[in-house]
């Protein structure tokens, strides 16, 4: 380094490099979501899902990064023709009955392989020529970090047999062998030669949800507090309660005249809760609303706040009129 400010990499070469993580961001991208139609699994189908659309914005990022390097933005480039046949071979597994290697060759292999790469980028950046890409990098060192644990979950999830558990040792050797001989990501060689963080000891709470998903018949606990709160919702409806409605509410919700007025249009005798589900820290629940001349089916999503269960979400899903007497 000739300069305090001349950074570790020149231009050309951060662009290169660049282009070669977009390559590799995208071809994740387009690998699971070409995926999610055949694999039938839903943990795996899941986290498969949820995880495009952080590869898109990593890809989208590092687009952007590059006409700010003197370079066409947007454009991938794989760091070697070797690459670029690894990546062919990370996408083969097709079959229905192959989402054991499919989730081996994302989780075991180019993630781990990513996330060490940028770690190692990260650390040579120059902290005051280069925070633009450091920032990136630290989007996807985080987004990477976390798939990787949740994909390996659910990937453990699926071990249930010796023979699964030999196909899943023997499909991550081809492709780490691949994957060295090709030169990792820029073609330049793999980071170092324990590129692959050890799997977390406990399994993330967005991968236990999707592994209870698939369970048939499990249902959701209700949480102390949110039943009550549920009730004390319904009822100030019912009673054409606003003040009651709104102290439902999360602070700051607004309980809207459109909304209101629906619901006067077709007042409630009853209420009843249809449907109860989690994401994350959330609870989705639908409630409908029993009267006269119809029902109304209301789409609420509810936090817990220092206070007690606060409703954050509530839609209007559907409205049915009486049928004719």
């Amino acid at each position: 380094m000739s300069h305090s400010l001349t950074g570790h990499f020149s231009v050309e070469d951060s662009a290169r490099t660049i282009r070669n993580y977009r390559y590799a961001a995208e071809r994740t991208m387009r690998i699971l979501g070409g995926w999610i139609a055949l694999t039938p699994e839903l943990p795996a189908k899941l986290v498969m899902g949820r995880q495009v659309w952080d590869n898109a914005q990593h890809a989208d990022a590092l687009g952007r990064r590059l006409p700010e390097l003197r370079a066409q933005a947007q454009v991938s480039e794989p760091g070697s023709e070797a690459f670029a046949r690894f990546m062919d071979a990370v996408e083969e597994p097709e079959a229905p009955g192959q989402t054991v290697e499919r989730l081996v060759g994302i989780y075991r292999v180019v993630k781990p392989h990513l996330l060490a790469t940028y770690a190692a980028h990260m650390a040579q950046a120059n902290a005051v020529y280069e925070p633009p890409t450091r920032r990136i990098l630290a989007c996807c060192i985080e987004d990477e970090r976390r798939h990787i644990a949740s994909g390996e979950a659910v990937l453990r999830h699926l071990l249930k047999t010796p023979a699964l558990r030999e196909r899943a040792r023997a499909w991550q050797q081809r492709l780490d062998d691949l994957l060295a001989a090709s030169g990792g990501v820029t073609g330049q060689g793999l980071s170092s030669s324990a590129w692959r963080d050890e799997a977390p000891p406990s399994v993330p709470e967005d991968a236990r949800e999707l592994i209870r998903l698939e369970r048939a018949g499990a249902g959701w606990a209700m949480p102390e507090g949110l039943e009550a709160a549920l009730r004390r919702f319904g009822d100030a409806l019912v009673a054409g309660d606003v003040e009651g409605v709104r102290g439902s509410l999360l602070a700051g919700h607004l309980w809207t005249d459109d909304l209101a007025g629906r619901l006067r249009g077709a007042p409630p005798r009853a209420h009843r809760l249809t449907a109860f589900s989690r994401i994350g820290q959330h609870r989705l629940v639908k409630l409908r609303l029993e009267g006269a001349t119809g029902s109304t089916t209301l789409m609420t999503r509810w936090v817990s706040a220092p206070d007690g269960w606060r409703a954050a979400v509530v839609e209007i899903a559907a409205t049915d009129a009486a049928p004719p007497a």
